[in-house]
C-alpha cells in the first residue's frame, strides 16, 4: 500500500513540532488530505536499580491537565544518537547515570498523524548524582518496586505510552532471564 504526496504545505512551525497538510494520491487514484505533525523524536529510559526499583519522574502534562508518573524522557536534538539522548535525559531529570543502556526498541506513539519515533531503553548499573532539569522543567522523582509498577500498568493506572511499553518489555526480558 502506498500514498503519494502531490502537494505539501507547512501550516505551523513551533519550537517542538511543525504541522503540515499534504494532498495525497491514494492507491485507487483518488485524492485525500493528510494532516501531519512533524516531531524530532524522543527517547525514554526505564532506570532499574540493583534492588529492583524503578526511578520515575512526575511531571504536569498540560495537554491532559494532569500530573503523570513516567520514565525519564526527552526530545532528540537534530542528528543526536538516541542512546546519548537517553543518557542525557536520565541525568538531567533524575541525577542518575547508567553503566548500560539496553535497547528495548522504537515505537510510533500515534502513527495516524505524527511522525515521531520514540526510542526506549532499559538502564542498568545506576549511580546516583544531582539532577539538572531544563529551564521550566519541574519534576518530582521517586523509586518504586518494578513489580508494583508492573501491577499499576496492568490496572490501567499508568497511561503514558512510553512508560507502559518500557515496563512491559522489561517485564518480558526479566521473565526470560535476560538482563536480570
Amino acid at each position: 500500500m502506498k500514498e503519494t504526496a502531490i502537494h505539501q504545505e507547512t501550516v505551523f512551525s513551533g519550537r517542538v513540532l511543525h504541522v503540515r497538510v499534504d494532498k495525497v494520491e491514494l492507491e485507487n487514484g483518488r485524492q485525500s488530505t493528510r494532516e501531519i505533525c512533524l516531531h524530532p523524536g524522543g527517547v525514554g529510559v526505564l532506570p532499574l536499580t540493583e534492588d529492583g526499583q524503578v526511578v520515575l519522574v512526575q511531571q504536569f502534562r498540560y495537554a491532559y491537565g494532569v500530573d503523570l508518573w513516567e520514565i525519564p524522557a526527552g526530545k532528540l536534538e537534530p542528528g543526536e544518537d538516541p542512546a546519548n539522548c537517553g543518557a542525557r535525559e536520565l541525568k538531567e531529570e533524575t541525577g542518575y547515570t547508567a553503566e548500560e543502556l539496553i535497547p528495548l526498541g522504537c515505537i510510533y506513539p500515534s502513527p495516524g498523524y505524527v511522525d515521531e519515533r520514540l526510542y526506549i531503553y532499559l538502564a542498568k548499573g545506576l549511580s546516583e548524582g544531582d539532577a539538572t532539569p531544563d529551564e521550566g522543567e519541574f519534576v518530582n522523582v521517586k523509586k518504586i518496586p518494578f513489580e508494583d509498577l508492573l501491577a499499576q500498568v496492568m490496572r490501567d493506572e499508568i497511561h503514558d505510552a512510553k512508560t507502559v511499553t518500557a515496563v512491559l518489555k522489561t517485564a518480558r526480558l526479566l521473565e526470560e532471564g535476560q538482563h536480570g
